[in-house]
C-alpha cells in the first residue's frame, strides 16, 4: 500500500457472510470519524452486473469480460453506508437479492475479478481514516493495517439475522434456503485458491454470537484505541 496521505492507519475488518462486519463496522467508523467502505458490495456489484447482462456465473471469461467492461464508482451515503453506481445507474438496492447471495462467491473466487476490486479498495485504503470490511482486507488488501479485526459467529445464527432482515423489508424467504445459501458460500469463500476466507495471523478475532449490536461496536471502539 502507498503512503498514507492521511495520519490515521486504515482498519481491517474481516468475516464470513452476515458476521455483523458491516453493520457494526459502519456504526465504528462514525463513531471514531472514520470513512466506510464494504468491499464485499464491490463483489455484489460485479455479480449483479454478470446477471443482468445474462452471463453464466461459471463462465470465468464471460464474467472476467463483463467486469473490465463495466464503469463503476463506490461512495460514502449521508448514513455512512455505501453506494453502488455502474454505468450511471444507482443498483445499491439489488446487491442482497437472492439470486446475487446465491453467485456472489463464484464470481468473488474469480482471480481477475479480484484483481480489478483489490486495486481500487487499496487506492482507497491509502488515503487513510477508512475502515474497510471484507473477507480479505487483513490478508491481502492492507496486510499491513496496524489494527486487523475479524468477526465470527455460527452459520444458524447468521441466517437468523439474515432472515430478519429479509422479513423486515417485506421479503418473504425461506430461513433454510438462507442458511444452505450461507454454508455453500462459507465452503466456497474459505476453499477458493485466490485469498481465501481467514484470520489474518495477528488478527483480533471477535465471536459474535453471544454479543448485541451494540456490544460488537463497544469491542471496536475499545480495540482501535490502541491505535487512534
Amino acid at each position: 500500500m502507498s503512503e498514507l496521505e492521511s495520519g490515521r492507519p486504515p482498519i481491517a475488518i474481516d468475516g464470513s457472510a452476515v458476521s455483523g462486519k458491516s453493520s457494526a463496522g459502519r456504526e465504528f467508523a462514525a463513531q471514531i470519524g472514520y470513512r466506510f467502505l464494504d468491499t464485499g458490495l464491490m463483489y455484489r456489484a460485479a455479480t449483479w452486473n454478470a446477471l443482468r447482462i445474462g452471463a453464466n456465473v461459471n463462465d470465468t471469461s464471460a464474467v472476467i469480460a463483463a467486469t473490465e467492461q463495466m464503469e463503476f464508482t463506490v461512495s460514502e451515503t449521508k448514513n455512512s453506508g455505501n453506494q453502488m453506481v455502474i454505468d450511471g445507474e444507482d443498483i445499491t438496492q439489488h446487491l442482497h437479492s437472492v439470486a446475487v447471495d446465491d453467485s456472489v462467491s463464484a464470481v468473488s473466487a474469480i482471480g481477475r475479478v479480484r484483481e480489478i476490486m483489490v486495486a481500487e479498495q487499496r487506492r482507497l485504503a491509502g488515503e487513510g481514516e477508512i475502515v474497510m470490511v471484507g473477507r480479505d482486507i487483513g490478508t491481502v488488501v492492507i496486510p499491513d493495517a496496524p489494527l486487523k479485526i475479524y468477526l465470527t459467529a455460527t452459520a444458524r445464527t447468521r441466517a437468523i439475522r439474515r432472515h430478519r432482515d429479509f422479513l423486515a423489508e417485506g421479503a418473504e424467504v425461506d430461513f433454510e434456503d438462507i442458511l444452505r445459501s450461507l454454508e455453500r458460500r462459507d465452503k466456497i469463500d474459505s476453499s477458493r485458491k485466490e485469498s481465501p476466507l481467514r484470520p489474518a495471523g495477528d488478527a483480533r478475532v471477535i465471536d459474535t454470537e453471544d454479543l448485541s449490536f451494540e456490544q460488537v461496536v463497544e469491542r471496536l471502539v475499545e480495540l482501535a484505541k490502541d491505535v487512534l
